[in-house]
């Protein structure tokens, strides 16, 4: 082992971690080790961890998936208080229509009001947070869109489900990855903490599910950061989601060992 690799492996066991059993797995390609993450989640320091905010992501993006709108209100509730913005919350929503469908987004959108009522009631000042910046329109969007999809996705975005269908690939490139990614006012990290929590609370799309894992990795979160995403689904009462995001997350440490 050259001096590198000794330094990033002692890194690692200092973390005494989650994130030190997944980059031991990566450094040794030992895939067991990368199997035993979720059993190994505790005692991780605050570098590693989500902040309250972030973690509120989590039951917000899930109960809009499954349209639980009392769970929502609870969980809408909880986020402003652990610090997001109107704003935030407002995005949050927004996005997921392009995940779980325009009447999921738009009763979601209607309990988000409710909620901010019955705040404004009790004498609550939530932050406004902010609007967006203006996005490209026209071809620049479709240059925009094409450059967020190649960043987030670690490579250009190509396959013969696009070549049956190309008017879902610029879908995705000029809305999904344009539109809607270019906005500014959430950051992309936000933005994947929502999407995974979403995909985890449905079933059936387990490879959207895991490309988001994916993504999530590629734009900085950690296998720690996100099994913490996992512990706030199943403390949100969605032990499924949980399970759901949790076995994503081992396949992807795994399918990184092996590289």
């Amino acid at each position: 082992m050259n001096s590198t690799r000794r330094r990033k492996a002692s890194s690692a066991m200092a973390l005494g971690t989650t994130v030190a059993i997944a980059l031991a797995a990566m450094l040794s390609g030992h895939e067991a080790a990368a199997e035993s993450f979720h059993h190994e989640r505790t005692h991780m320091n605050s570098e590693q961890t989500l902040s309250k905010k972030q973690q509120a992501i989590a039951p917000i993006a899930a109960a809009t998936a499954v349209g639980d709108l009392p769970q929502l209100n609870a969980a809408l509730n909880q986020g402003l208080d652990a610090g997001l913005s109107v704003s935030d919350a407002k995005e949050i929503l927004v996005q997921l229509y392009a995940y779980a469908g325009f009447p999921r987004s738009l009763n979601a959108l209607g309990e988000l009001m409710k909620v901010m009522d019955s705040r404004r009631q009790r004498g609550i000042q939530d932050a406004p947070g902010r609007d967006p910046s203006p996005i490209p329109t026209g071809p620049a969007l479709l240059a925009a869109g094409t450059a967020n999809q190649t960043q987030l996705s670690g490579g250009p975005v190509k396959g013969a489900l696009f070549d049956f269908a190309p008017a879902i690939g610029e879908y995705l490139k000029t809305h999904l990855f344009g539109d809607i990614f270019a906005r500014d006012n959430l950051d992309w990290q936000s933005r994947e903490l929502a999407t995974v929590a979403a995909l985890a609370a449905m079933s059936g799309v387990d490879p959207q599910l895991q490309a988001h894992i994916r993504i999530s990795m590629n734009v900085g979160l950690t296998a720690a950061q996100l099994g913490s995403l996992a512990d706030a689904l199943a403390e949100g009462g969605r032990a499924d989601a949980a399970l759901r995001a949790r076995d994503a997350l081992d396949k992807q440490l795994a399918a990184s060992a092996k590289r």
